[in-house]
């Protein structure tokens, strides 16, 4: 059977797991977020997207994981306000330019870009940036056979993006013990359970030797199981090897619960991912995950729903960009109802 065609019976195999309005719409939102906030300005929002990613994942399936990557990677700096989009400009580089931002995938901006594309031209500029990644995000999960949930809507975009020294403070590094993982959800409000759910994206995906050469030399890390720790070697054959390898071994292109079974087989690619296994406070939670793949799923839609809640513009705070990269030209007053709101500060 051919890969397109395995990954959307997976798909639609997912789609009677849970029910939306049982675990989504359970969930609280944010002030000035609605589950219909386009239901009259842009009621096919939602289809034009994922349409549209139904024929870039046929395509090219690796493109899913950095759609949903750039979405943990802009709410989890200042916020979910589509500020991981934005150039650099006079004021300073952008947190693109970041070192943990420098491998996200080009391509996602652009795929979110020409998704912003095709909305405006049937809506008009109502729809902002942020909602858009929030939307691919999820359509990234399900069409990749992952579970299918509602997204709350109505975020807008940032007029500013975050210091870089912000933007490697506010992100979880690959080489990050279970504590330093719990510590930096915490101050955002997202415990153990939900740390190790989103850990649960890297079902799909691929990673850079730089990201994981330190458990290989100049000694393999003891809690690596060897013959992986070999293969490895094989695709990184010195520390400084530029090259890629699929985050989950057993299935690489379909989001489930085979991640969490390879933690469990020391199989981890990060120290991030394999200490959750060996951390007694979250190494029960990997395990029910990896045997309950349902309880995966919908642990996975709650904490992704209060992460992309984090910060949340709404109202007249921040604005509807007309390009995901660049700040309006015509901001001013925008700009000047946002300041007499009060700064803006971001709990991260």
């Amino acid at each position: 059977m051919a890969l397109s065609t395995k990954l959307f019976t997976v798909v639609a195999l997912s789609l009677l797991i849970l029910s939306p309005l049982d675990v989504a719409k359970a969930q609280p939102i944010a002030a000035g977020l609605s589950w219909s906030f386009y239901a009259r300005s842009c009621p096919n929002v939602e289809s034009i997207i994922r349409n549209r990613l139904e024929r870039v994942f046929r395509d090219d399936v690796g493109q899913a994981a950095g759609i949903l990557r750039l979405h943990f990677h802009d709410c989890f700096v200042q916020g979910c306000d589509g500020s991981v989009l934005l150039d650099g400009s006079s004021s300073g580089p952008s947190e693109k330019s970041a070192v943990p931002n420098l491998t996200l995938r080009a391509q996602a901006f652009t795929i979110i870009n020409d998704l912003r594309r095709r909305v405006h031209r049937e809506c008009g500029q109502v729809v902002s940036c942020s909602d858009i990644v929030a939307l691919a995000a999820r359509d990234a999960v399900v069409l990749t056979g992952g579970p299918n949930y509602n997204v709350p809507l109505g975020r807008r975009d940032g007029l500013n993006f975050a210091t870089q020294n912000a933007t490697i403070d506010n992100l979880v590094a690959p080489f990050a013990n279970t504590t330093t993982v719990l510590n930096k959800l915490a101050v955002k409000n997202l415990d153990a359970t939900d740390a190790v759910a989103l850990s649960g994206a890297h079902t799909i995906g691929i990673a850079h030797c730089s990201s994981f050469t330190d458990r290989l030399y100049p000694n393999r890390d003891p809690t690596m199981d060897q013959t992986f720790a070999n293969n490895l070697r094989t695709t990184c054959p010195t520390p400084n090897t530029n090259a890629t390898t699929n985050m989950d071994i057993r299935s690489p292109n379909i989001f489930d619960n085979r991640y969490f079974v390879d933690l469990m087989n020391r199989q981890g690619l990060f120290t991030s991912d394999q200490d959750l296994y060996t951390d007694s406070r979250t190494r029960g939670i990997v395990t029910s995950f990896a045997i309950n793949q349902t309880l995966f799923f919908e642990r996975f839609v709650i904490a992704m729903l209060k992460m992309g809640q984090l910060n949340v513009l709404t109202g007249n705070r921040g604005e509807i960009r007309a390009n995901c990269s660049a700040r309006n030209i015509n901001n001013l007053f925008i700009s000047s109802v946002v300041e007499d709101e009060g700064p803006q500060t971001s709990q991260f």
